[in-house]
């Protein structure tokens, strides 16, 4: 279920940063700060989805917690750029995130249940480990403002405790 949404966050390691590769072999701050805006807003949606959807109180729980922790980040984020006139640059990853965030959405729309549950689950714990990887190895290093690398360790912190959460919530499912 969650294989094309792991594929485009796969991207963000590998596939993707090779249109910044021509560049600076790097992404810029613009493109680092679309591209963790977008990620962000790609889970709050699939929050709200499992909000409306699921029926089990952990898993209602667990994306409440995601919709609120994303929603904070990002107005971080929104702050900071404006703060530094900084504009957000589209690019190839964001935009394969998008369009993978899309296609898992219309997936897990066709499910009910405990197969929602499970799928939106996994999803969840594959997202966060393909972002904190991206955080890690590719998005924090190649920040080259300070305050916008900070933001992104703190980032990291808070979706490495996601990323625990959704592997205990997924526990809980078997």
């Amino acid at each position: 279920m969650f294989t094309r949404y792991t594929a485009a966050l796969t991207g963000l390691l590998f596939v993707s940063a090779a249109p910044f590769a021509q560049a600076a072999d790097k992404p810029t701050d613009p493109q680092i700060a679309h591209i963790a805006y977008t990620a962000g807003v790609l889970d709050i949606e699939a929050a709200k989805q499992a909000i409306k959807t699921s029926k089990n109180k952990e898993v209602v729980a667990f994306a409440k917690d995601m919709e609120r922790d994303h929603e904070a980040v990002n107005k971080q984020a929104l702050d900071l750029v404006k703060k530094l006139k900084v504009k957000p640059e589209d690019n190839a990853t964001s935009q394969a995130l998008s369009k993978a965030a899309e296609e898992e959405r219309a997936k897990l729309a066709k499910l009910k249940g405990a197969a929602f549950d499970k799928a939106y689950i996994e999803n969840e714990v594959a997202y966060h480990k393909q972002v904190n990887g991206a955080l890690e190895t590719l998005l924090i290093p190649s920040a080259s403002n300070a305050e916008l690398k900070s933001l992104l360790e703190t980032g990291l912190k808070i979706f490495q405790g996601h990323e625990q959460h959704a592997e205990h919530v997924a526990g809980m499912l078997k």
